[in-house]
């Protein structure tokens, strides 16, 4: 089975969605897209989603190396490509900054997975990456690393990261990191404390994550 691909098309529309939903401010996050030919389309740096085509994203190698587009890819593209590179079932990356989320990780604390679909979706609670600077190889293979098993992973100090076999899904699930992270926070207001699914349930829905990932 090859790896899942996506479209152009796909990339924007999962942009201005995300801008839209507000888990992105400005210019902020980036997102990426295996296509059909093996290259990487990327969201450029410094444009605005609101007045974004598809003749501002740019096309990319998996090592990086621009092959279509006049703009210059986002400055987080080795984010995105070391997971493309690693994981064939990928097919879309998204990081945003999503707020709750984001100050999960400024905590430098995982978002538990307190709720099922986070453990059918995303694997399991959402790790929390150890820091690394913005842009560099050495994030990229932080990220790689911890989503092995998970659909999600924070960065610490900056954001939220995604992955799933398109860009539709890898928005779905910042959409429910983001969620996740915003209920967990209004439990502990609460003073209510969280009580963990039982065990047998994250095994059994880690196995319903894999199963998804590897059959997109």
């Amino acid at each position: 089975m090859g790896s899942p691909t996506t479209s152009r098309e796909a990339v924007l529309e999962a942009a201005k969605k995300m801008l839209a939903d507000g888990l992105v401010e400005g210019t902020a996050g980036n997102i990426s897209g295996r296509l059909d030919d093996g290259n990487v389309c990327l969201t450029p740096s410094s444009v605005a989603y609101e007045t974004m085509t598809l003749d501002d994203l740019v096309v990319v190698d998996l090592e990086g190396a621009v092959v279509d587009g006049h703009r210059s890819p986002t400055t987080e593209k080795d984010l995105h490509l070391s997971v493309l590179r690693r994981y064939s079932e990928i097919g879309a990356v998204i990081h945003c900054h999503a707020v709750h989320a984001t100050m999960f990780a400024l905590a430098h604390e995982p978002i538990p997975a307190v709720i099922e679909e986070v453990v059918v979706y995303l694997g399991g609670e959402v790790p929390c990456c150890a820091y690394r600077g913005t842009g560099t190889r050495d994030l990229g293979e932080e990220v790689a690393a911890a989503l092995a098993d998970r659909g999600a992973a924070l960065l610490a100090n900056h954001g939220l990261v995604t992955c799933a076999s398109n860009p539709e899904k890898a928005l779905h699930n910042a959409a429910l990191a983001e969620r996740t992270a915003q209920i967990v926070w209004g439990t502990r207001a609460m003073g209510a404390p969280i009580v963990p699914l039982p065990e047998k349930v994250n095994t059994d829905m880690a196995g319903v994550y894999r199963f998804i990932r590897d059959n997109p």
